[in-house]
């Protein structure tokens, strides 16, 4: 290319939860900034919890995502227990982590094969792929059915369950109506391996990027619902003191607040995270899956995260069977839940990375003060950053695929845009 300088923008990202735009601007031969800009309306949900009772947290706060509800209600429930001094163990907390399983089957399955894969295949959109890749596509839609099976089964619905309560549930699933579900993820997880080996044969551009990985890490399991908040560099925290580590800032491109390490800046939360970090924590089956789809302990290959999201599903329905096999309703549905005043903290790992709660309660259990971090916030800075380091790769490219890189890289973390970038309209400004 002859021109010197670019601006290139996406005005409107379509197909996505939420709405945002993306501006390149190319000078001189090099990427001057990469701005992801979410101008979706404020939506208020710490605000309107306060004045609320803690019993209506799980409600409420489920409907911040229809693909991920689990995430947030888990959060949450964590929060009201760690406040009210609850400990929930054995087969209630069983139960929790096989729902969260549910969540990761059906985000995970929806997110590699409809919305990712036709990046690597040249296709503009799933449907158009199904022409060429029929089973793959059937085989991923059978994944997210059996997510959504399983969340049915234990949440009463797939979108934004009801059965969700501090100190458990408000009904226990029979071992009976656990059955059925058990035998489709045993396929399942049979459709998750080969979605593994398939993903992996894909082309994937030759990018390393220096992330600092954060995520949950639990002295036994491979983390869902607990644990300690760590780093690849040096953070090792109890979930309590995340402010002391991390904070939130105003941009002015972005009605989404970008979360930062005070330390140093910006950091990643996900499946390549989890994975950096836990990966001693995968039953060996999927350790050996990893290395036989070419994956090492550690991947720091944004475009190679479709990877590591099919390998996170042959876990979840791996953990899911066995949870299932070793299920035997407990005696109570739920344990007393005695409210005072306190502030509590929350942290699970959603599909997409931490999500991290902190509620401030009355004597009574009324909400006085919510503060909820979502994945898609914590990864933004990282998100900008991969947009500039990629498009620099192509930077003497076409505008068409410089386009196109970059709306693979947003998708490569999966953010609640991630649906966006098949049917964008970019318009350049060249001088």
């Amino acid at each position: 290319m002859t021109t010197t300088s670019r601006t290139i923008r996406v005005d409107y990202l379509a197909r996505v939860e939420g709405e945002g735009a993306l501006e390149l601007e190319i000078s001189d031969g090099r990427v001057a900034s990469a701005a992801l800009k979410l101008f979706e309306p404020p939506r208020f949900f710490e605000a309107f919890l306060r004045g609320r009772g803690y019993a209506e947290l799980p409600d409420i706060v489920a409907r911040i995502c229809g693909i991920c509800p689990i995430a947030y209600q888990m959060g949450a429930v964590h929060a009201v227990e760690n406040a009210f001094g609850v400990r929930v163990d054995g087969q209630l907390r069983a139960l929790r982590r096989l729902i969260y399983c549910g969540e990761w089957i059906e985000s995970h399955g929806l997110h590699v094969v409809m919305l990712h894969a036709p990046d690597f295949l040249g296709f503009p959109d799933g449907i158009r792929m199904a022409q060429d890749h029929g089973d793959a596509v059937r085989d991923g839609l059978a994944l997210k059915k059996a997510g959504n099976d399983l969340m049915r089964a234990i949440g009463g619905r797939e979108i934004h369950p009801v059965n969700v309560k501090p100190g458990g549930f408000h009904r226990l699933p029979t071992r009976a109506e656990l059955a059925p579900v058990a035998e489709r993820l045993a396929r399942a997880r049979d459709l998750a391996v080969n979605l593994v080996r398939w993903v992996a044969t894909f082309p994937f551009p030759d990018v390393e990027r220096d992330y600092e990985f954060v995520a949950l890490r639990h002295p036994d399991e491979y983390p869902l619902n607990e644990g300690r908040l760590v780093s690849s560099a040096d953070i090792d925290i109890d979930i309590a003191d995340y402010e002391t580590e991390f904070a939130e800032r105003h941009v002015a491109h972005s009605t989404a607040l970008h979360s930062l390490l005070k330390r140093r800046g910006a950091y990643l939360v996900g499946p390549l995270a989890r994975y950096a970090l836990n990966f001693d924590r995968l039953p060996a089956p999927v350790q050996a899956l990893a290395h036989e789809a070419g994956l090492g302990q550690v991947c720091r290959n944004p475009f190679k995260s479709i990877i590591v999201r099919a390998l996170e599903i042959v876990f979840a329905c791996e953990e899911a069977l066995r949870l299932i096999a070793a299920y035997e309703p407990p005696g109570q549905a739920a344990v007393t839940i005695a409210p005072r005043a306190g502030t509590g903290f929350g942290c699970t790992e959603a599909p997409r990375g931490i999500c991290w709660h902190r509620y401030e309660f009355q004597a009574d259990g009324t909400i006085e003060r919510a503060r909820i971090v979502p994945p898609t916030s914590q990864n933004q800075p990282s998100i900008e950053a991969d947009l500039a380091a990629v498009a620099t790769t192509v930077i003497d490219q076409s505008d068409d695929i410089i386009r196109h890189r970059c709306e693979q890289s947003i998708r490569n973390h999966d953010p609640c845009i991630s649906c966006s970038t098949h049917f964008l309209k970019l318009r350049v400004r060249r001088t």
